[in-house]
């Protein structure tokens, strides 16, 4: 779509020549002849009565002019094509693309996404998997559910969900010869840990076996995983007892793959909550809508399962 951006062509044949320092290498990857190139790197030259390349005849290179230009030239030709790409998608209303961090895309987006194409028929929805940074501009995103207070500059967000981590295990584990009685019980079990870099805030074991009242608690033995749909895997597994968060759990205790040997649980500090975020310049194209009042309807059944269950 780019190659056809009225007033473009100069530019990009100078982007090209520039990038290759070759006017032939140039024209292979434009699809056009090297007199072309050259043709548009004159007609650039001669407006701006400045030289773009030294020229001899073994090499070619920028002149100062010319890296100067280059640069600018080539981030204003991404910046267009972002832009070119978003008013290409608003006019293909069934599309959309999601980011989510890995832990939610596996244990509560995907499982649910069969509804959203049910609700919505025809929606082509596309799933990237990431916990980085999302530059809506750069990374061509129409919603992010991202970790973290919610407070996004420039960005629409909407609170998804707030966790509360619980003991969740294995059925199997409750009825072994190591039984799950007391708190104390879980000092003769693998624990399954969460390391990442939350520092002092987010609930941990030592934090659960306080509030339980145990003090004499090693938190250096058992599994450490980074991610949480790791350590809730290793849980379905029967390879120890974690901390679930209870968004995540929710639909393996709902389906008895976990059990909560414990009632007692931890809530997470609003400052770690999961958001919806959308641009506030497509938060209202009719897809990034539907698709976010689907994911809020449905944070909300779980919460609302959550206190009938209670």
């Amino acid at each position: 779509m780019i190659e056809h951006f009225p007033g473009l062509r100069s530019l990009r044949a100078f982007d090209m020549a520039a990038k290759h320092l070759s006017f032939t290498r140039a024209a292979e990857a434009m699809g056009v002849t090297p007199a072309a190139i050259s043709h548009q790197i004159k007609e650039i030259e001669d407006q701006l009565r400045i030289s773009l390349f030294v020229r001899t005849s073994r090499s070619m290179r920028l002149t100062r002019e010319g890296e100067i230009l280059h640069t600018a030239a080539h981030e204003s030709i991404e910046v267009l094509t972002r832009a070119l790409h978003r008013i290409k998608r608003m006019e293909n209303r069934s599309q959309i693309r999601v980011t989510s961090t890995p832990s939610v895309a596996a244990k509560w987006l995907v499982p649910r996404l069969d509804g959203f194409l049910a609700a919505v028929p025809g929606a082509d929805v596309r799933i990237d998997v990431s916990s980085a940074l999302v530059d809506f501009d750069r990374d061509d995103i129409d919603v992010a559910i991202r970790f973290g207070t919610g407070k996004y500059e420039g960005l629409r967000s909407d609170l998804l969900f707030r966790d509360s981590l619980s003991p969740v295990c294995h059925p199997s584990l409750i009825t072994k010869e190591k039984p799950l009685r007391t708190p104390r019980d879980l000092l003769r079990h693998t624990l399954i840990h969460l390391d990442w870099d939350a520092g002092s805030l987010w609930p941990n074991w030592r934090m659960w076996m306080q509030a339980a009242g145990i003090l004499d608690f090693d938190d250096k033995r058992g599994l450490h995983f980074s991610q949480t749909s790791l350590g809730i895997q290793a849980a379905l597994d029967g390879q120890g007892v974690a901390l679930g968060d209870s968004n995540l759990v929710a639909d393996d205790l709902a389906a008895g793959r976990l059990v909560k040997p414990f009632e007692l649980s931890l809530k997470a500090p609003s400052a770690f909550s999961y958001h919806l975020i959308t641009r506030l310049d497509t938060s209202d194209a009719p897809i990034v809508n539907a698709f976010r009042n689907w994911c809020l309807a449905e944070a909300q059944l779980g919460r609302d399962s959550a206190i009938a269950q209670s």
